[in-house]
């Protein structure tokens, strides 16, 4: 017990991610990754007091809220998330699906609890999609709807403007985020400047607004209205959305800036914002109407809403952006099927686009849209898929601290338990919006969850029956020298998805055409649960002109075939692309006698499998060099 305090200590100064901390760097990190929680006083400090505004919001009350969301962005964002979350890093890289990796790393195999990791690292990743339809949609309508505040006559514009934004926004994606980045850092900058400058305006003129720091506020405030408080936590949340950012882009960062510009620049100005809000509130209640644009002079609030709903538009993009990278990452991990990726940069792996993703997310926030029509209905929907995902990185994080990074239990549950014990309060009272619009991360996220495991659960089964039904790798080599099969110049790449069997397609090849070719490759691509792969490839000489090649890619990473085959003439197996053949099986679901699936399960795993990317494109093999052999697989 005793080893564990110095092990803790060294966990707290570990420098993960310990990039210099530069100015071009804190910039680039206000831009991609506080973009979306820097939009937030947009909404949150009125949909907060909404709840009490039919008789009037008392002093009370504002003190109140504004002590229940300085008090979330310390405990929430502050602590759990710089505090302790960064330090959680999958080999440099962060996000609900690297946390997910890194926790079923740390499990024996076969447990259920290494299995209930996986469940919850799914349910995480589906909810984080819903809130990549929900974030763009809310941010710029909240953005746009300060044309009422500029003049009421604009009011029938903002629906119509809006979608003009989003759908230009989502049109552009696959142009990458390489040029549009280069000016997200400098906005948002001065978006942070603004708000800190609006707030201190107002904090300057009643500064009895500061006492609100003192969380006997919160407490009397809660103790006081106890169910109004407690329904009140779904809209304080919204002050907090956009914290599993700060992880999630780890990644292109480090942790070092993220915390740096966290602790010297978005918190400061997030906090100045909103006690000027309350300072408004509390001079003037009318305010209530809209307290972030009436923050702003009347000359000035024209040109605030252009900067607001850059802001927004530059927020929306980190959210489509983690989205495509979450699909990629939930396809290399075997929990979607195939999709098409483009790559968008020649330098940066992590620059793509989803084509699939993009008119998905496209789709869900054009609907948001003309369903919510406003920023406090949507309001309602957003916090649950939050919350949800916040809940989910807690459960990961404390399995990860207490079994990768060896913390005690009476450690690990207490700490972890608390920021547990917050999410799971923040997650409660959003579930009581689901009737007013809670309903559709909600579901959104029911049916990703589903669609992910009927994935997994079918791709299980193929790769049994093909284990079932193949021939061992070693006794087809063994009979091979007497079969007299006849061999022809070229070379052959028979692609399998199980190393020591051999593929179904070679067997067909035999059986129809009765040859094989003079050089044989057998290529296996496994995904590893890292994010990117240092010792790619592995080769293995079976047999005279005969070899396995083994092909690792971490979840941040795309495949591409034919440049790691031409890499094998630098350990002198002679690769020529054009003299190379790939054979390929195209598997058909069909229902076994006995089905180890319900039939609305494999009629979504069928329709799924049909629909993904054909292999050819996407691991990159050019389709003039491509033989498909279909199979029929009973499951």
């Amino acid at each position: 017990m005793p080893a564990a305090v110095p092990q803790l200590e060294r966990d707290l100064s570990h420098p993960i991610g310990a990039r210099p901390a530069s100015l071009a760097s804190i910039i680039a990190v206000l831009g991609i990754v506080y973009g979306d929680i820097g939009t937030s006083p947009l909404y949150a400090m009125r949909a907060s007091l909404l709840l009490f505004a039919a008789d009037g919001i008392s002093e009370f009350e504002i003190l109140g809220i504004l002590s229940l969301i300085f008090w979330s962005l310390i405990l929430v964002v502050t602590v759990k998330y710089v505090g302790f979350i960064l330090r959680a890093d999958n080999r440099g890289e962060g996000g609900i699906m690297a946390l997910a990796a890194l926790a079923q790393q740390a499990l024996p195999e076969g447990t259920w609890l290494r299995r209930a990791v996986l469940v919850v690292g799914i349910a995480g990743a589906s909810l984080f999609f819903s809130d990549g339809m929900v974030t763009p949609a809310i941010s710029v309508l909240s953005a746009v709807e300060g044309l009422k505040i500029v003049s009421p006559a604009m009011e029938p514009a903002v629906i119509p403007v809006s979608l003009a934004v989003l759908v230009g926004l989502f049109l552009v994606q696959y142009r990458g985020t390489g040029s549009m980045g280069r000016i997200f850092g400098p906005v948002t900058a001065l978006w942070f400047l603004v708000l800190a400058l609006l707030g201190l305006a107002q904090i300057v003129q009643n500064p009895a607004v500061l006492s609100a720091v003192s969380p006997h506020h919160a407490i009397a405030f809660c103790l006081e209205n106890r169910l109004a408080a407690f329904i009140s936590l779904g809209a304080v949340v919204l002050a907090v959305t956009g914290g599993e950012a700060l992880y999630a882009d780890m990644g292109h960062f480090g942790a070092k800036p993220i915390r740096f510009a966290w602790m010297a620049i978005v918190l400061p100005a997030l906090l100045l914002n909103y006690f000027g809000q309350g300072a408004l509130l509390l001079a003037d209640r009318e305010a209530l109407a809209n307290p972030f644009f009436l923050l702003a002079p009347e000359l000035l609030r024209l040109p605030l809403v252009f900067l607001a709903t850059a802001a927004t538009i530059i927020a929306s993009q980190a959210m489509i952006s983690g989205a495509f990278s979450v699909a990629r990452q939930a396809v290399q991990l075997g929990l979607l099927p195939r999709m098409t990726v483009h790559h968008t940069s020649e330098t940066e792996e992590g620059q793509i686009y989803l084509p699939q993703v993009n008119f998905m997310l496209l789709f869900g926030v054009v609907i948001l849209v003309l369903e919510f029509r406003s920023s406090d209905a949507l309001a309602a929907a957003y916090g649950l898929a939050v919350t949800g995902t916040f809940v989910c990185t807690s459960l990961l994080a404390g399995v990860v601290f207490w079994r990768r990074f060896g913390w005690p239990l009476w450690l690990a549950v207490p700490v972890f338990g608390t920021f547990l014990l917050i999410d799971v309060l923040f997650f409660a009272a959003n579930v009581l919006k689901v009737p007013e619009g809670g309903y559709f991360p909600l579901l959104l996220g029911i049916v990703l969850f589903t669609l992910m495991r009927i994935w997994q659960r079918g791709r299980a089964l193929l790769f049994a029956r093909f284990r079932q039904d193949s021939l061992p790798l070693k006794s087809f080599l063994a009979r091979l020298p007497q079969s007299r099969t006849m061999r022809v110049p070229g070379i052959a790449v028979f692609m399998t998805s199980q190393a020591d069997f051999v593929p179904g397609a070679l067997l067909h090849n035999l059986k129809h055409n009765k040859v094989l070719h003079q050089r044989v490759l057998f290529v296996t691509v496994l995904n590893e649960g890292i994010p990117r792969v240092e010792d790619r490839r592995e080769v293995t000489e079976l047999a005279p002109d005969i070899h396995r090649v083994i092909l690792r890619y971490g979840f941040l990473e795309s495949p591409n075939l034919p440049k790691e085959l031409e890499a094998l003439r630098d350990i002198g197996i002679a690769f020529e692309p054009m003299q190379a053949s790939y054979f390929l099986g195209r598997e058909t679901v069909v229902a076994a006698a006995v089905p180890k699936m319900s039939r609305w399960r494999q009629w979504l795993f069928t329709l799924m499998s049909r629909n993904a990317q054909p292999a050819t494109e996407f691991f990159r093999i050019p389709s003039d060099r491509v033989v498909e052999l279909g199979v029929r697989v009973a499951i």
